[in-house]
């Protein structure tokens, strides 16, 4: 007889602090640090998301590493993620406690099949109404949207291309701003 060992977030809390984990469906997964490329492109889809959010007042923008706790087995560190204004209530000190709005992914080749897969699962599940799939290396991002049977592709953008979101009205980004 075998017993599947789930972690939780209790266990999550007792982990060292010198590395990124996320727990998902139970299991455990260590991240890996994002590639230089990586990091510039999301702290430049950040700040082109900060400045929307902060001067319409819309809510706020965050970014790994901060936890983001969707279920007491379901623990995950999304690269940027936005929580509108009406829902800044799910924002606790030490953690974010329910699925924000929306949720962005910066591919690697160590996290595409987890972020494409299991976690697009989990964003759907917890109700993240819009999940965007960041790819620098063909230098696009895919916009899905929340639908009753799970996410649908609303918008797939090239680096000559600007992005529409449907989920915060008048964003515009030209992805060669990003990539």
């Amino acid at each position: 007889m075998s017993t599947a060992i789930r972690f939780t977030y209790q266990d999550y809390l007792q982990l060292p602090e010198d590395r990124r984990y996320e727990i998902v469906d139970g299991d455990l997964f260590m991240v890996p640090a994002p590639t230089p490329y990586n990091q510039k492109v999301s702290l430049k889809l950040e700040h082109l998301l900060y400045d929307l959010v902060t001067s319409r007042e819309l809510g706020e923008i965050f970014h790994a590493p901060c936890d983001l706790l969707l279920s007491e087995i379901d623990i995950v560190q999304p690269d940027i993620f936005y929580i509108s204004k009406g829902r800044l209530s799910i924002i606790k000190e030490k953690k974010i406690q329910g699925a924000p709005d929306l949720v962005v992914e910066i591919l690697s080749p160590a996290t595409e099949m987890r972020d494409r897969g299991i976690k697009q699962k989990l964003y759907t599940r917890a109700g993240v109404i819009e999940y965007w799939i960041v790819d620098p290396e063909t230098r696009s991002i895919e916009v899905l949207t929340l639908g009753p049977e799970g996410y649908v592709l609303t918008g797939s953008y090239l680096e000559q291309q600007t992005l529409h979101s449907p989920l915060l009205t008048g964003l515009a980004i030209p992805l060669n701003e990003i990539f």
